[in-house]
This record gives C-alpha cells, sequence and structure tokens, in this order.
C-alpha cells in the first residue's frame, strides 16, 4: 500500500504522531537570525495517514531520509510505513512485527500495536528495532520492509513472569519501550517495560539482565486513599523482576552514554554505570509538586542536564498539571537541583503529556518541544527558559521528535 505523502525541506523538523494521523513541523525561516516565538515562525504540515492512530514516527539520523510510522490502521491492523524519500512517498512494510502462529498447548499472542522504534547502531545501515504491545522486540535489517522476532526476549522461558499480562496494568495494553542502543557498541542494548522494568542485553539480544535496583515499585495490592503505593526497594516485598517495576521513559546520553536518565511511575532516577543501583534524584524535586510524570528529555552535550514534565501522581493520579499550573523542571547538575521553567506557559492548564511527548534537539542552544492530549504542540528555543505554541488544536499527540531533514 503506498500513501501520498509531505514535501520537506532540509534542515531542522518536527515529527509530530497523533490519534488521527501524522504531521510535520518546520521553521519557516531557514536562517536563525533570531529566536522563533510563535506558531507563525513554523509550518504545519497537512497531515500523512490522516484518521490512522500513529503511535510514533521517526528519522534515520544514519541517512537523514528514511522515516518510520508505526501505525494502528482501521482496516489493516497494527502495521509499519516506511518512506525513503523524506515523507514523500509512503510504503506498508511487507512483513510488519507479528508472532509466531501458537503451536497446540501454546497461549497464542497478537500484535496489539508496534510503540516504539529505534534506528540501530551507526555502523549497521538499515537496522532498526522496534517494541510492541504486548512486550516484544522486533528487529528489521532492511529498513523497516520486514521484521523478525529477537527470541532472546521474546521466547526466554521466564516471558510470562517478566512482562506485564495483556489484560491488566497499562492503560491500552503492556508496551516495550524505550529502546536503546550504546552508540559505542552495536551489541549493548536497553529496553523497558511497562510493566516490567529495565533490561539490558550484552550480545544483541540473545540474554537480557534485569536493572532494577534502587527502584521503588508500585504495590499490587490495593491501598487505602492517602496510602503510599510504592514498595521501596530493600523491603522485604520488593523483587527486582516483575511487572510491578514500571519505568515510563528512559534515555541514554548519546556523548556520555554511561549516564541514563529515567522517568518512572515512582520517581525520578539517574544510573551511572558501570554501577547498577538507580538513584532517585527526583526527591530533590519540590514536594508540592512531586517527581511522578511520563516524560524524560536530556541535553544532547551535556550529560549532567535534563528536563521532565511533573504529573500530579496523588490520590486518583489524575495524570495532569499539580494544580493545573503547567511547568517544566530542568536540572543542570545531574538531578541535585532543580529549577522551574514556565515563562511562556499558561497560567492554569491540566495538561497530559505522554511519555513519547518530548524531544530535545541538536540546535546550541539545544530546542526542547513537548505536545499535550488536548492537540498543542509547545516548544523553547533557550533550553526552556521561555516557551511558545508552535501548534494548536491538533489530534491528541502520541509522540514529538526533533530530527535534521538531510
Amino acid at each position: 500500500m503506498s500513501n501520498l505523502g509531505v514535501t520537506l525541506d532540509t534542515g531542522p523538523a518536527l515529527v509530530v504522531s497523533t490519534r488521527k494521523g501524522l504531521f510535520f513541523l518546520q521553521p519557516k525561516s531557514r536562517k536563525h537570525t533570531a529566536p522563533m516565538q510563535g506558531s507563525s515562525d513554523w509550518q504545519l504540515s497537512n497531515p500523512v495517514f490522516l484518521g490512522h492512530i500513529i503511535n510514533h514516527a521517526l528519522l534515520d539520523p544514519r541517512d537523514g531520509r528514511t522515516l518510520l510510522a508505526a501505525a494502528r490502521t482501521g482496516h489493516l491492523g497494527p502495521t509499519v510505513f516506511r518512506s525513503l524519500d523524506a515523507g514523500n512517498s509512503w510504503q506498508e512494510a511487507d512483513r510488519p512485527p507479528a508472532f509466531d502462529k501458537a503451536q497446540p498447548g501454546e497461549k497464542a499472542r497478537v500484535v496489539s500495536h508496534t510503540f516504539w522504534l529505534s534506528p540501530g547502531h551507526a555502523s549497521e545501515p538499515g537496522v532498526w528495532y522496534a517494541g510492541s504491545s504486548p512486550q516484544a522486540l522486533w528487529v528489521s535489517e532492511d529498513s523497516g520492509a520486514t521484521w523478525g522476532s529477537v527470541r532472546g526476549f521474546n521466547d526466554h522461558p521466564e516471558y510470562e513472569a517478566r512482562t506485564e499480562d495483556p489484560q491488566a496494568g497499562t492503560p491500552d495494553g503492556p508496551i516495550m519501550h524505550s529502546i536503546l542502543i550504546d552508540p559505542r557498541d552495536s551489541r549493548h542494548m536497553y529496553l523497558g517495560l511497562s510493566g516490567g522494568g529495565i533490561y539490558e542485553t550484552l550480545d544483541k539480544g540473545e540474554t537480557w539482565n534485569p536493572l532494577n535496583q534502587g527502584m521503588a515499585s508500585p504495590i499490587a495490592e490495593a491501598v487505602a486513599p492517602g496510602e503510599s503505593m510504592e514498595t521501596p526497594h530493600g523491603s522485604i516485598a520488593w523483587q527486582e523482576t516483575g511487572p510491578q517495576h514500571d519505568p515510563h521513559c528512559v534515555q541514554m546520553h548519546q556523548q556520555n552514554p554511561d549516564v541514563l536518565y529515567q522517568q518512572n511511575h515512582c520517581g525520578i532516577y539517574r544510573l551511572e554505570r558501570p554501577n547498577t543501583t538507580w538513584e532517585r534524584i527526583g526527591n530533590n524535586m519540590p514536594t508540592d509538586v512531586g517527581d511522578i510524570g511520563f516524560v524524560m528529555g536530556v541535553h544532547p552535550r551535556d550529560s549532567d542536564t535534563c528536563w521532565v514534565f511533573p504529573m500530579d501522581g496523588t490520590d486518583v493520579w489524575p495524570r495532569t498539571c499539580p494544580g493545573g499550573k503547567p511547568a517544566v523542571f530542568s536540572t543542570r547538575d545531574g538531578g541535585n537541583t532543580w529549577a522551574r521553567q514556565n515563562r511562556g506557559l499558561p497560567e492554569r492548564a491540566w495538561f497530559t503529556v505522554k511519555r513519547q511527548c518530548m524531544a530535545v534537539s541538536s540546535a546550541d542552544p539545544a530546542g526542547v518541544y513537548f505536545g499535550t492530549t488536548c492537540g498543542e504542540l509547545w516548544g523553547s528555543e533557550n533550553e526552556g527558559d521561555s516557551w511558545y505554541c508552535l501548534a494548536a488544536h491538533l489530534p491528541e499527540i502520541y509522540a514529538v521528535e526533533a530530527v535534521e531533514i538531510q
């Protein structure tokens, strides 16, 4: 199947995946002689795949031209589309991610949707990875045309103990996300499971080990209103494997890949390898804000700088800005201190920002962008010091990526 696409200029672009299609934004001016201040400075494309859910779309940074989009369509079901000409034309994958047919006595698994896409190592052009619901890892060696199972994870004897039951837990189904490839070693990878925790492989996916030490986890049993829902690391009830762990987003610093950041269901964490115990740097956030949220963005050059978008995690877990006061928080010292960054944001708004909806550009200073479920796209060209609305009235935003078209 082919699909009419868009014509994109070379240079910076934002790839915006939504509940009703895929959009692109580019600066109207190719010359950045003055800071961009609002939606009038950006050109919004027509939608691609209008009416279809696009969970995630991403440009391949190795060639600057190949785009992949993970779609859940009304008639084709879950699939992956790809463009080899920077979005001008699209084709459906010949073989999208799909489980083998169950043998007699086996439990059948069916892909509900592909949730996450990650380009492979710089030394492996054409290699991509994908995470799905139910939780499984897939690999393509032909730029997304065909996909195969990474059996070291998907067929592991302890698969059911490590992952979350598709009928319980995470809204819209358990997902695999945050597939991270070490830029120094194509065999070294991380992935996140909601729920299930974080796993690491040193042999390109043949074997996997949990990396959840130091993380609190939600208690599965019901608790009374106002009581803690966390099982602290070290308690009798704490276990390293299992669906009780719920990392929402994990990021690796590309220039210092020993540094990992994580926005978890139970706080904000940092890990510096070779250590294996996460540090809850969210304990340093203001107590009236807390450290609950979904997104995590890291600075392209400074491994001590990251951004989060806190959301209300009290009582019924409304998943909106605490007190209806939206703000991004940043740290410049690895989480020891945090600064509120809300200049230009609405004084009162109940934004929800999903786990794939913050992006950080490679510009200097770095651009920071986030999208909301109410269809607003916000940006900062000065690393969060001030914000402006790039686009409004879009469909519910599922993912945002900052890319460079070649």
